[in-house]
């Protein structure tokens, strides 16, 4: 068997959508995918809890309203230490395979060097996920049966939505682990918004994410130590009215991160993004379009 015959009882990944789109937003959860393989279980020489040290816990959950508002929300089933779409797709370290890496292969990237990339080598705090080498062939599965999909799915939802409402947002949603602290400060961020320094969306666009993030009591950090990975870089081209910014939500708020078990604090965080999400789509055009409010 092959990637192909993984996701045959639940689909690799899914887009959850009113019956109509809205809003010119799109939010995706790339990597809060849980359904784990068999196949992938045997390879893998970690047991069914610490293999799942990679996930975003639940951010498709906790960015579920957005889907009332109108806007489709694009949801990873598979995990991230099966595959790694915020990555480039041939993003590998040849150390994990059994043959030579095509030439066009991507292997000296800073992901690859820490063990992160397209097929990732390493879950939580720098545990080998497989005992051997793998065959090139299960790579190569994996990147044409769900990496390529996923992104043809992504970026016809984004080209649609630009082509509907003359732009188009892309919400990024990710986690990050609650002992992270910005620089020196020792301040523990609540979110931390990325846009590749300001690469991938307006500072307009950005500027009131952090702030509607913050007007909820929020502490919310831009761009370090987390400014956006593949996903943003490859579709945020803010010139031509196409935003991507990356939301990472700390896990404390939320999860326990020992058994991955939802915390009190889980439906309140729930509710505050969902006006968050909320707010966002409600704000005027001229926000992401750059335009006087004349001229909307």
């Amino acid at each position: 068997m092959t990637a192909a015959g993984d996701f045959t009882s639940v689909g690799a990944f899914e887009i959850r959508s009113a019956a109509e789109q809205r809003v010119p937003f799109v939010f995706n959860s790339p990597h809060s995918g849980r359904h784990y393989p068999r196949r992938f279980l045997e390879m893998t020489k970690l047991d069914a809890m610490v293999i799942r040290r990679s996930e975003d816990s639940y951010v498709d959950e906790l960015f579920a309203g957005a889907v009332a508002l109108g806007a489709p929300l694009l949801a990873a089933n598979f995990p991230r230490a099966y595959l790694d779409v915020n990555r480039e797709p041939w993003e590998l370290d040849p150390r994990m395979f059994q043959e030579t890496l095509p030439p066009f292969a991507n292997i000296r990237s800073a992901r690859v060097a820490g063990g992160l990339g397209t097929i990732p080598k390493l879950v939580g705090e720098g545990l080998d996920i497989y005992p051997s080498r793998l065959p090139l062939g299960e790579a190569v599965s994996r990147i044409e049966a769900v990496y390529k999909p996923y992104h043809e799915t992504l970026m016809r939802m984004v080209t649609r939505t630009h082509a509907r409402f003359g732009y188009a947002v892309l919400v990024d949603c990710h986690s990050m682990p609650a002992s992270i602290r910005i620089g020196d400060t020792g301040v523990r961020p609540d979110f931390i918004v990325g846009d590749r320094f300001g690469a991938s969306a307006s500072a307009a666009v950005v500027e009131a994410v952090i702030s509607l993030l913050s007007s909820l009591g929020y502490t919310v950090a831009h761009n370090k130590p987390y400014a956006g990975g593949f996903i943003t870089e490859h579709y945020g081209r803010p010139a031509r009215g196409l935003h991507a910014i990356q939301i990472e939500v700390n896990r404390g708020l939320y999860v326990n991160e020992r058994t991955l078990q939802k915390t009190a604090g889980f439906d309140s965080l729930a509710d505050d993004l969902t006006r968050f999400c909320a707010d966002l789509v409600s704000l005027p055009d001229h926000v992401f379009t750059g335009l006087p409010l004349a001229a909307e």
